[in-house]
């Protein structure tokens, strides 16, 4: 793999943006929807994915999982420590998010736990049994909004990201898990533009299934395709973590809410002394502000907000960050 690259051009981020936006969209809807041409989506995109600069992967919905646990746990730890402890956490098959939060003391990582004995094996023996840890606390996620699955890092305009969008049913239908899904979930968390061709042979299956199933899986919404980048290359300096309490009555319609804005990109409702976690990426701390004060500050259901900066993303959407270890 190519060094990974450290300067994007403007068309470069907005190819990036789309591919946030709907990870396995095709080269021709990509150069349609942003004015361009597809030759020059192929020669500007295939680079990006070849040397890592973008990733794409998937990500399974704890929902249609009855066994997994998704987990939050905020982790405080020596600093001098900090750094090992977040390179342990990613390395776990397990993580999907690993983040060094506020003053350089605090880990936020985000698990899918394989069932009650992975979650208290973690709980009561890992971090009891770690001597840089210093507290933990765990949150369930409880709920996990969609709407902000599409989300392009405001680099695109609402025009743009609805023509990205694929046409799903308004109530989809939840899908049977079959055995070869397992299977081709498998295979697009290695590589979530894994042609049907590559996919199919993968799971013993023929081309015309595995897009079946496939489709089958994401309009249910059983599993969700991600493109991975460091937000910093498309512009995005400042990310934090908003531990949000909101009146119970409001939760839904808040966290929906959230869920749409342009600079959200993760939110859901926890367990815990706050029940709402959203993550937000802005250009800057004044957007950072104006974000709070302006969009947090019209939700009439919140009650307290803690802002936790994030220093560092050494794990997201189940991919370690290179040169993050």
């Amino acid at each position: 793999m190519e060094k990974v690259r450290h300067h994007l051009d403007g068309t470069d981020r907005r190819i990036a943006a789309a591919m946030l936006a709907a990870p396995r969209a095709s080269w021709r809807t990509v150069g349609r929807v942003l004015g361009i041409s597809e030759r020059t989506v192929v020669r500007r995109a295939a680079p990006l994915f070849h040397d890592g600069t973008l990733r794409a992967t998937a990500v399974r919905n704890p929902v249609y999982f009855p066994d997994l646990i998704p987990l939050a746990l905020r982790i405080r730890c020596k600093p001098n420590r900090i750094s090992a402890i977040a390179a342990t956490l990613a390395r776990r098959p397990d993580t999907v998010w690993v983040d060094v939060l506020g003053g350089g003391d605090e880990i936020c990582t985000i698990l899918f736990l394989d069932g009650p004995d992975a979650r208290n094996n973690l709980l009561l023996r890992d971090l009891p049994a770690t001597p840089a840890v210093q507290s933990w606390t765990s949150h369930v996620l409880l709920r996990v909004f969609p709407a902000a699955f599409d989300w392009s890092g405001g680099l695109l305009s609402e025009t743009e990201l609805a023509a990205l969008r694929p046409d799903t049913p308004a109530e989809p239908a939840r899908p049977t898990l079959l055995p070869l899904d397992h299977q081709l979930i498998a295979a697009l968390v290695e590589d979530g533009r894994a042609s049907y061709t590559d996919l199919a042979r993968r799971a013993d299956t023929t081309p015309l299934t595995a897009r079946r199933r496939l489709e089958a899986l994401l309009d249910g919404q059983a599993l969700r395709l991600a493109t991975e980048v460091d937000l910093a290359r498309l512009g995005i300096r400042t990310e934090a973590l908003l531990w949000i309490t909101v009146t119970p009555g409001g939760l839904e319609e808040t966290g929906r809410q959230l869920s749409r804005h342009p600079q959200v990109r993760f939110a859901s409702a926890t367990t815990g002394s706050a029940n709402l976690l959203v993550a937000v990426a802005a250009a800057d701390l004044n957007a950072l502000y104006h974000f709070m004060s302006d969009t947090l500050g019209a939700l009439e259901h919140i009650s307290t907000i803690e802002v936790t900066p994030i220093l560092s993303g050494v794990k997201r959407t189940g991919l370690i960050r290179p040169g993050s270890l």
